[in-house]
């Protein structure tokens, strides 16, 4: 049950954010997503470190 819960407010949330994405004026530059972008992989590997430590601390 709680997984059609969690399904359901995925659904909700992308059929209100997406026309309101596609109606908003924000764009971003190249050089700005280029930017964005060499955070990404980093950020992961971090938050995949803790995960782990989290995990086995955890017990």
């Amino acid at each position: 049950m709680t997984v059609l819960i969690i399904l359901g407010v995925l659904l909700v949330a992308l059929l209100i954010v997406v026309p309101l994405l596609e109606r908003s004026s924000f764009r971003l530059s190249n050089e700005q997503m280029s930017k964005m972008s060499r955070w990404i992989l980093p950020l992961l590997v971090v938050m995949v470190i803790v995960q782990l430590i989290m995990h086995f601390t955890s017990n």
